[in-house]
């Protein structure tokens, strides 16, 4: 027989929840820690809890107000989420380069309007992607699904408040089943993260506990269990466990653990009901806001690794900013006899008009708010689309052949295959070919295209091309003699450590590559020999370290992977003899 518990008051076990969730995805954002992610997936939870709750329980008394359910809403969430747009700007216009800062612009926009988690499944898609590292905004992905899930929901609590919330449980259980279903469709792995309808289960299966039990919960001596399965897989990868089952996994042990209670103070009680952990658990949200706030500026203009005073450093600012923000900003907006409702919405407006004129200011001039003399970019004088327009003309060339006396030049590949045209307009042959570019992830560009073009070329660079992935085009011997393989490269992980350096020697920086790109330079040298575009080998030292700067003092590259055209007339420069070697023979046969 199942024994019930009636709980009506604050529930100091969410709080230390809550805790345990914020510090995963605390310590997942320093490096560590690989399921830390997780803790998002357990914030949704009892937030659909605690919302299904209030909405479920109002319902049944017949005093659901929309309206005072939003402005509650607003009162919690939104003066802090002002206040960290507002504080990114001016940051964002100290540190940042030109295209961070038009991104970071970008992620304020869309913040404001509850929409993160949309640009960030349109623009980056892959949330584990190491760019997502310098983004200070990045992580309000999670709250715009939360705010798309309070804008919809209580409209269903509207639509059954005559006489037919009881059949709120089935409503919720069909809905959990769609997006269940959204969940495992071989979909977009983007779509499944970022978007809410299939994260919409891990809100609707907290709902399904809160209705299904009203104010009771069910006594268990087993909760500790619950809490060590919970952070176990929070710290530690399962063996034998799809990663697919993770969410779903911690989702309904997080439920499990909302549903239940302990009759005596037992080991859970004492762990996630500690003075400690309530104190984490109630600035959870400040923690989560400043957290990525402080490591990405951190990243971006302080340190390439953390060490473990770094760790400790930054931890601590965290805790101190966001007990501040907590005390000053968070309890004063959520309460009535403190800040008016009239208060609040007049304060969030002028927040949010600021924020998002000035957003829409630093997005008009490209992030150019100031000189950037390492880029050759000029506030006074610079198009604010300079770089983008200087790549992307090479897409435009995704044509047949013109019909002239010039060396037919095919380059495949992506975007570095973008980067070698470049490379060859820069040369002293740019005056002496015809270039045909195309990316094979395109649709357009289908494998009949794609070798028709190789035919009717008379030499083709690709990029980044293995011996296995070309025979996948079943080429003709005669097409495959034409082609050079273009190589990878790498200038670090992100340009804003270098611009933020003060020492001596800022022009002289250089950055050491990860082994990987090592391994994959050598695999496709030993596959291609003579017939290999090295772009590391030729700008590399002895201890295997690539400049950052041109000998000009201009960026070879803005984003570390693409080339400036700075960047592109240096390794024109650099590979002249390979490029002669390369094109020399058939300029002479024109």
């Amino acid at each position: 027989m199942i024994n019930f518990f009636e709980k009506k008051g604050y529930r100091n076990d969410i709080d230390g929840l809550r805790a345990i969730a914020v510090i995963a995805v605390f310590i997942f954002h320093f490096g560590h820690l690989p399921n830390g992610f997780l803790g998002v997936d357990v914030f949704f939870v009892i937030s659909g809890y605690l919302i299904t709750k209030i909405l479920y329980l109002k319902s049944i008394d017949s005093n659901l107000s929309i309206k005072e359910f939003y402005i509650k809403r607003a009162r919690r969430i939104l003066p802090l989420v002002s206040f960290f747009c507002l504080i990114s700007l001016p940051l964002g216009f100290a540190l940042m380069l030109p295209d961070d800062f038009e991104n970071l612009s970008q992620s304020i926009i869309a913040t404001n309007f509850f929409s993160n988690n949309i640009l960030q499944y349109i623009t980056t898609g892959d949330y584990w992607n190491v760019v997502n590292e310098f983004k200070p905004l990045m992580h309000t992905w999670s709250l715009a699904v939360e705010e798309q899930y309070y804008f919809v929901y209580p409209f269903l609590f509207l639509f059954l408040k005559k006489g037919n919330i009881k059949f709120l449980a089935h409503i919720l259980v069909v809905l959990t089943l769609l997006s269940l279903a959204l969940y495992c469709l071989p979909i977009s792995e983007a779509a499944k993260f970022y978007l809410l309808p299939s994260r919409f289960f891990e809100l609707s299966i907290g709902g399904l506990g809160a209705v299904l039990l009203k104010n009771k919960l069910i006594v268990s001596n087993f909760r500790f269990l619950i809490v060590a399965a919970i952070c176990a897989l929070l710290v530690f990868d399962v063996p034998y466990l799809n990663e697919a089952l993770y969410i779903p996994l911690v989702v309904l042990l997080t439920l499990a653990l909302l549903i239940t209670h302990s009759e005596k103070k037992m080991l859970t009680s004492l762990f996630l009901e500690n003075k400690v952990m309530v104190f984490f658990g109630k600035i959870s949200f400040s923690i989560y806001m400043w957290h990525q706030l402080l490591l990405a500026f951190s990243r971006y203009s302080l340190f390439q690794e953390f060490d473990t005073q770094h760790v400790v450093a930054i931890f601590t600012i965290t805790v101190l900013l966001s007990y501040l923000t907590y005390k000053f900003i968070e309890q004063p907006f959520r309460k009535k006899d403190q800040v008016s409702t009239k208060t609040v919405l007049i304060v969030l407006l002028v927040a949010n008009v600021i924020s998002t004129a000035g957003a829409f200011y630093v997005y008009s001039k490209g992030g150019v708010l100031k000189d950037f003399p390492s880029l050759d970019l000029y506030k006074n004088n610079s198009v604010a689309t300079t770089h983008s327009a200087y790549n992307d003309r090479i897409y435009a060339m995704n044509k047949d052949f013109d019909n002239n006396e010039k060396i037919n030049v095919a380059i495949v590949g992506n975007s570095f295959g973008r980067d070698w045209a470049n490379v060859l307009l820069e040369s002293e042959y740019g005056n002496k070919i015809n270039i045909s570019y195309m990316n094979p992830g395109l649709s357009k560009n289908t494998k009949e295209k794609i070798i028709q073009r190789v035919t009717d070329a008379d030499i083709v660079f690709w990029s980044t091309l293995s011996q296995e992935q070309l025979e996948t085009y079943e080429l003709s011997a005669e097409n495959t003699s034409k082609i050079h393989c273009v190589g990878t490269k790498r200038f670090g992980a992100n340009a804003g450590i270098f611009y933020n350096f003060h020492g001596d020697g800022f022009c002289e920086q250089r950055t050491p590559l990860a082994p990987v790109y090592w391994e994959e330079n050598e695999k496709l040298e030993q596959e291609w020999g003579d017939k290999y575009i090295d772009l590391i080998t030729p700008i590399a030292d002895k201890n295997g370290e690539v400049p950052v700067f041109d000998d000009e003092c201009k960026f070879i590259s803005q984003d570390c992977r693409h080339l400036t055209k700075n960047g592109a007339v240096f390794y024109s420069e650099i590979l002249e003899q390979k490029i002669d070697s390369v094109l020399g023979a058939l300029d002479g046969g024109q």
